[in-house]
């Protein structure tokens, strides 16, 4: 697998801004892929593309995440920051602005094997290709096809409000944790009304949903860096695997087995 072309050593170092072409590629080697990087933004569209393990990409108010054969896209110009599993390889697409009928914000998308090897392909020519070359041509097609990638729901609505984030804070560090709503309002020093208020304005979701929707993520995070469904029900604290399964397949239309099966 390709290194980071320039000498480039981390994926921070890397500053896709100064290059004019319509989008260029960038192969991740293993031993770059950091666990993560700090806020940033730039100018070009991203396109973060999970080719094994899962991706996170937190934007303001929402977290993101990218399962194998997925990609996060990231307009231009909007502050994110990723982290990625031990067992990750990934792919950036850079997008410039107007070059691609792109989404305005933030989103998951599929990618099919077409799109996924004409970035592949596009990480393995030098950056700074001939706007009417071969490159070009390949790279007119790329961004075609990707403007009709299918956006998946694979997201987690996160407020900046202090007892929103606590809440989250406390869940991700403990996803088992079965602290109820009236509970965490009592921890709170609120009324549990007002609390479900609270969380269903800033995320547009029940209490119920919105922690159901976190467990969603941690599951395809840890199943996608090798985790036992088995491992993964107990670490979110479900009474039996039974239960998650049911929970994940209400969620993706599939069992966890049958959907990692599918992205293979």
């Amino acid at each position: 697998m390709p290194n980071f072309k320039k000498g480039v050593s981390s994926p921070e170092d890397f500053d896709s801004d100064v290059f004019a072409q319509a989008a260029i590629a960038l192969k991740v080697a293993p031993e770059l892929n950091h666990s993560g990087i700090s806020p940033h933004d730039h100018r070009k569209g991203q396109l973060i593309l999970s080719l094994r393990g899962a991706v996170s990409c937190e934007v303001q108010n929402a977290l993101w995440l990218v399962p194998p054969q997925h990609a996060v896209w990231i307009p231009g110009g909007t502050p994110h920051s990723c982290r990625v599993t031990q067992n990750a390889r990934t792919c950036f697409l850079f997008v410039e602005p107007d070059a691609a009928v792109m989404p305005e914000a933030c989103c998951t998308v599929a990618i099919t094997p077409l799109v996924r090897e004409l970035i592949l392909h596009l990480a393995e020519q030098e950056l700074t290709y001939l706007s009417e070359g071969k490159t070009a041509r390949l790279v007119a097609v790329l961004l075609e096809q990707l403007s009709d990638a299918p956006v998946k729901e694979l997201h987690l609505p996160i407020s900046d409000h202090p007892k929103i984030r606590q809440i989250a804070d406390t869940l991700f560090a403990d996803p088992g944790d079965r602290t109820t709503l009236r509970q965490w309002a009592a921890r709170l020093a609120t009324s549990e009304r007002s609390l479900a208020r609270l969380v269903q304005s800033t995320t547009g979701l029940s209490f119920g949903r919105w922690r159901q929707q976190l467990h969603l993520m941690i599951a395809l995070s840890h199943l996608a860096e090798g985790a036992s469904v088995q491992s993964v029900a107990g670490t979110l604290g479900y009474d039996s695997v039974n239960a998650f399964i049911t929970m994940f397949k209400k969620a993706l239309g599939k069992s966890p087995t049958q959907y990692f099966s599918t992205l293979r």
